[in-house]
């Protein structure tokens, strides 16, 4: 970074004069709960929701920058809290905090912009998968969504291990960074960050490359911790597996040849036609989170 955090504005030194940028909002009571999570979590969680769709470019984050909105009586340190939290996923992205800015509201709300680098790579868009390409995801599926529905249903108390690791996952999601510029290097055709939903993203794919995708469900992994979850509350664990959102994994298409790398499993494959299918036929329910229903 040429110039930090402090003037009006960062600059950054770049390698090939392309920048990868991604924006996202936090909303207090609407993406996260003050008696549901801590400062720290809410700041881990901005900056995974915007490091991820960098990953989900091909690209390598550099930086954010971090707009927050609070409430004149919230304490001081529950905002150095929250931006540890950024500090510390960061950190995990191998990225900074170049800035931001500080403003009055009645609830808290973040604003994040991350920003990115391509090195030498093509960015991977969600418009390229074609008929015959694998579909692979990297990373939890279903963590995210069963932690939220246990925190909901007042069962994440934290005295059955698994149920206090979905909680966790719910307020500090994981995603795999690593796997988005790794799936680019082995050739991957499309790619996006899982935020609303397997089924849902994936349709995103579909509709913007013009295929049908369909997913094996013998092939889709239920972890251990999410068929607890479900046990629990007498759900469908396939459910949260596909319609959950905020566990940001990645999901990608590859050549049918190509070997995916570590860390990516394939689910299915890409076909002539429009849409998402599981086991050939469409999945009844919501396919994930939609923001305005």
């Amino acid at each position: 970074m040429a110039v930090g955090a402090g003037d009006d504005a960062a600059v950054l030194s770049i390698t090939n004069g392309r920048v990868v940028a991604t924006t996202d909002l936090l909303v207090e009571g609407r993406h996260f709960r003050r008696d549901w999570s801590g400062p720290a979590d809410v700041g881990v969680k901005a900056a995974a929701q915007n490091l991820a769709d960098i990953a989900a470019m091909g690209a390598r984050s550099r930086t954010l920058l971090v707009g927050i909105a609070c409430p004149g009586d919230l304490p001081a340190q529950w905002v150095l809290d929250m931006i540890e939290g950024l500090v510390a996923e960061c950190r995990r992205a191998g990225a900074s905090i170049a800035g931001g800015d500080v403003t009055a509201a009645d609830s808290v709300m973040l604003a994040v912009m991350a920003l990115g680098e391509l090195d030498a790579l093509q960015p991977v868009t969600r418009a390229g998968a074609r008929p015959g390409d694998h579909v692979a995801v990297a990373g939890r599926l279903g963590w995210s969504a069963a932690g939220l529905a246990l925190l909901s249903a007042g069962r994440a108390d934290g005295r059955d291990p698994e149920i206090a690791l979905l909680a966790a996952a719910h307020r500090r999601p994981q995603p795999p960074y690593a796997a988005g510029p790794a799936a680019a290097r082995a050739g991957a055709t499309a790619m996006i960050d899982v935020s609303d939903g397997l089924l849902a993203d994936l349709g995103h794919i579909a509709s913007a490359s013009g295929v049908a995708i369909n997913l094996q469900s013998a092939s889709i992994q239920v972890d251990a911790a999410v068929a607890a979850g479900a046990r629990l509350l007498g759900a469908d664990p396939l459910d949260w597996v596909l319609a959950g959102g905020e566990d940001h994994a990645l999901a990608a298409t590859f050549p049918a040849r190509t070997i995916t790398p570590d860390g990516w499993r394939v689910i299915g494959d890409v076909r002539e036609g429009g849409g998402v299918t599981v086991d050939g036929s469409a999945r009844k329910g919501p396919a994930g989170w939609d923001h305005f229903r």
